[in-house]
């Protein structure tokens, strides 16, 4: 008999961050490219790709509107891609930057977007070296889909970082891996969470919330270098899609560990909390496109803390909790003094939000 059963279909869910996007890549995108043998492999699911000590990463950017309070889509492009390259313990070199543009865009808008690219890659210090240009029929596309590549190398302060580190307990890995996370280390999180996420929702919808909150979109790299001269990092990612609950519920995974967390501890503005609040969302799963989460070593923390609040985009940073020995899951004490387990999101509750 023949089989009716309907196909199943692709669904936004399948690319906002979080567990039903981890499924579908593993089911019906990596699970059909050969395994490559090196350091930090695909399937890993790392920020970055190590092959021969070079690391390698690309970013498919469909964020809507393309421009936003506090950023855009040029901005946010370099931005999240030097930010996966340095996550890694590694020093961004170069980008490369594909653009498929809609038939009909207003030449002004592609002029915007293009001197934002040039300008953010010009104040982190890492070039446009290479791209490609194609246009496509009208309705073929929403406006612009933007991708960036970057490659990297070691950074020149990772292995003192590391050997800081391997002075209080064993360390196996070379890079800042998601399986690099044991019981004991602190967890830091550099700045607010859910800024961008919720600028850009109220900002598309007309919520008004955009008159209190920008988007944290930045580049990290000098952020990050000044954390690892202090030393003491095992670990560290970009939190984008799905935020900091995704973030954490990915180390516990790959780590084999649990994490204690502190609810009071997140740095959390007002009118990120209210906005949630207000639309039934977790603040906590929201995309940030500026922060970085950070895994260290007990006795290095609160230099690594110093560290950072000394650089612009780290002056807000916390010690939000720790990894413990346990299930793989994040429990967090509440404002109220009780634990709940955070759980990792199905997808970020905000689509296209990079």
């Amino acid at each position: 008999m023949e089989d009716y059963r309907p196909m199943a279909k692709v669904i936004m869910n399948h690319g906002a961050g979080g567990e039903l996007m981890q499924e579908f890549l593993s089911k019906h995108v990596t699970n059909h490219f050969p395994r490559m043998q090196c350091e930090v492999p695909l399937d890993s699911m790392d920020d970055s790709a190590v092959v021969d000590d070079i690391v390698f990463t690309i970013d498919g950017h469909t964020v809507k509107p393309l421009f936003f309070p506090g950023g855009d889509i040029g901005k946010i492009s370099v931005a999240g891609t030097v930010n996966d390259v340095s996550v890694m313990g590694a020093t961004p070199l170069a980008l490369g930057c594909s653009v498929v543009i809609e038939e009909g865009l207003d030449l002004d808008v592609v002029d915007r977007v293009m001197d934002s690219v040039g300008r953010t890659a010009e104040s982190c210090g890492v070039p446009v070296a290479t791209g490609d240009t194609k246009v496509v029929e009208s309705g073929a596309v929403d406006q612009m889909i933007m991708s960036t590549s970057a490659v990297g190398k070691r950074s020149q302060y990772l292995d003192s970082n590391l050997a800081k580190a391997a002075e209080y307990r064993k360390v196996e890995n070379r890079w800042l891996t998601d399986s690099s996370v044991r019981p004991g280390d602190a967890i830091i999180v550099s700045g607010y969470m859910g800024d961008h996420g919720v600028a850009l929702l109220s900002f598309r919808e007309g919520y008004g919330f955009e008159s209190e909150i920008e988007s944290d979109v930045a580049p990290l790299n000098g952020m990050i270098a000044e954390g690892l001269k202090a030393g003491g990092i095992v670990a560290m990612k970009d939190s984008t899609r799905g935020g900091l609950a995704n973030t954490l519920n990915e180390w516990c995974a790959k780590s084999h560990i649990g994490m204690d967390i502190e609810y009071s501890s997140i740095p959390l503005r007002d009118g990120v909390v209210n906005a949630c609040d207000l639309l039934g969302i977790d603040p906590l799963a929201i995309g940030n496109e500026g922060k970085a989460v950070i895994a260290v070593v007990p006795e290095m923390a609160e230099e690594v803390l110093a560290a950072l609040r000394r650089t612009p985009e780290g002056r807000n940073a916390s010690i939000i909790g720790k990894a413990v020995d346990g299930p793989e899951r994040v429990v967090m004490r509440t404002e109220i003094g009780g634990r709940r387990i955070l759980e990792a999101p199905a997808g970020d509750p905000v689509p296209r939000i990079c």
